[in-house]
């Protein structure tokens, strides 16, 4: 009886192939985009805040501000922002600092009006200005030696004081010194917070301020 041997030949193995999943890429478009609406939100709630005087009143607006900064921050954590980006003179849109307030309410009290509220900063001079004017001829401002102590702290002292009107001058005495750190800034606007925990939102003013 004849035998019949017969080969058997293995199937050909065939993987199932499982595709990759999507992997969601955060493009520079998409940072730029949500940089944009975070910053034209921060800008919305700021506009009708006469640079703070309104938010002095206001906890709940002035709460929903400051979470508007705080997402700015978020944008611009591993940015560096005490650069060549940071000499400037920026012009204040909006703050908590109780002085800086003060002065401009009250200014109407000695007949003026306080116009432009200014900081003038050069990074490789080593020097800031913080400037109030009263138009058309009054100023009063602050003279500060900075240094750089981080990608976004500067570190400040005050070395004097000036209040000038159109032929007069009256020197003060320097006062003070502290930090700052810009938490975003791109080609339009800075945001700050300082070693008191006030905060600061100015933009580029479209004029360089020089004594």
């Amino acid at each position: 009886m004849a035998t019949c041997h017969c080969l058997l030949l293995p199937v050909p193995f065939k993987p199932t192939i499982i595709p990759p999943k999507p992997i969601s890429k955060i493009t520079c478009s998409s940072i730029t985009t949500q940089s944009q609406s975070a910053k034209q939100h921060l800008l919305t709630l700021i506009s009708d805040q006469h640079r703070g005087l309104k938010t002095q009143n206001d906890p709940i607006k002035r709460s929903s501000i400051i979470q508007a900064i705080d997402a700015m921050a978020d944008l611009g954590k591993d940015t560096v922002t005490t650069d060549d980006s940071l000499s400037a003179t920026w012009r204040l849109l909006w703050t908590t600092e109780k002085e800086q307030l003060f002065i401009i309410e009250k200014a109407p009290l000695l007949g003026t009006q306080a116009g432009d509220v200014l900081q003038v900063i050069d990074v490789e001079k080593r020097t800031l200005n913080n400037v109030i004017t009263f138009p058309p001829d009054g100023v009063f401002f602050v003279r500060s030696s900075i240094e750089v102590s981080s990608s976004q702290r500067v570190n400040f002292r005050f070395t004097s004081a000036v209040l000038r009107g159109k032929s007069w001058e009256i020197p003060l005495p320097p006062f003070g010194q502290g930090w700052f750190e810009s938490l975003y800034i791109d080609e339009e606007i800075r945001v700050v917070k300082d070693i008191r925990g006030d905060y600061l939102v100015v933009d580029k003013a479209p004029y360089a301020w020089k004594e």
